[in-house]
């Protein structure tokens, strides 16, 4: 028997002729846009190639933007800069979230999931059904975005080991989407996790600098990759329990290879991209 997946009838563009999903949207995107553009200072690198990929890709092609995981604004924060349409809700992105977090009672379920937010279980593995739903929204052509770290993280390191989720839904896909990295800092200074007695601010903090940058779209050779998945797979890893086989025939020993594979390159773009925002962070002091 499958598993029920959470409120998913209103986060159905018909559910109530899409009124309370435009009125979810352009509330949360003018508070993005208050918080990004009017209260704190946003800079955002290469914003042409993420405005031209949500507004001009090519009919039902799926993009997916990834990026670090600096605090619980970041989604919807990040997509509050000037010229961007964060009160559109038809071009808004679907994004995964954790339940835990976003989805602990009927009243937030049910505003998260008009913000065409996908409920994820943490430890629930890659085959969880929200992650089902969050391929149907792929194969719909649509635009998801994903912290492949897993969680929030407001150290200024390295980009975190990527979880397999991310790579997963690459690999599954029946079209393979446009992967896009973004790396943003900033965001951490204005909803600090620790800001009084371990506890976050009541409201975002203002006169803070927000830096964006937007990379170019990672390309992916998905054949090849599965081909070296199988040659190269560990079989002395303990299994995960996944049953059977994946869709283009690999076992878990090989799509765990491909799927490291995947997370690996993502992760050394975003880390190249952190570098970079360091530097820019430098010239602009």
């Amino acid at each position: 028997m499958a598993a029920k997946r959470k409120m998913e009838w209103a986060a159905s563009g018909t559910h109530l002729r899409g009124v309370p999903r435009r009125a979810v949207f352009a509330a949360v995107g003018a508070f993005a846009k208050a918080v990004a553009s009017l209260l704190n200072t946003t800079t955002v690198h290469n914003a042409d190639t993420l405005l031209r990929l949500v507004r001009h890709r090519p009919p039902g092609v799926p993009l997916l933007t990834v990026s670090n995981h600096m605090s619980t604004l970041d989604d919807p924060v990040m997509w509050g800069f000037k010229g961007f349409p964060s009160m559109d809700a038809r071009m808004g992105r679907w994004v995964l979230a954790a339940e835990d977090i976003c989805f602990k009672n009927a009243v937030l379920s049910y505003f998260f999931r008009l913000g065409k937010c996908i409920p994820i279980t943490r430890g629930g593995g890659i085959y969880q059904e929200h992650m089902n739903e969050a391929l149907e929204r792929l194969s719909d052509g649509e635009w998801l975005h994903t912290f492949p770290e897993g969680k929030v993280s407001q150290e200024d390191g390295p980009i975190r080991r990527l979880k397999w989720g991310t790579a997963s839904l690459i690999d599954r896909a029946p079209v393979t989407p446009i992967v896009l990295p973004i790396v943003h800092h900033g965001l951490q200074e204005v909803m600090p996790e620790n800001y009084f007695r371990g506890r976050r601010p009541p409201l975002p903090l203002c006169n803070k600098r927000i830096n964006i940058v937007v990379g170019e779209p990672i390309e992916f050779n998905l054949p090849k990759m599965r081909e070296m998945a199988l040659t190269t797979h560990d079989f002395s890893l303990p299994t995960l329990g996944w049953s059977g086989s994946s869709p283009c025939g690999l076992d878990e020993a090989a799509q765990r290879s491909l799927y490291n594979a995947i997370s690996d390159r993502i992760q050394a773009v975003m880390e190249s991209l952190r570098i970079f925002g360091k530097k820019i962070l430098t010239s602009q002091k």
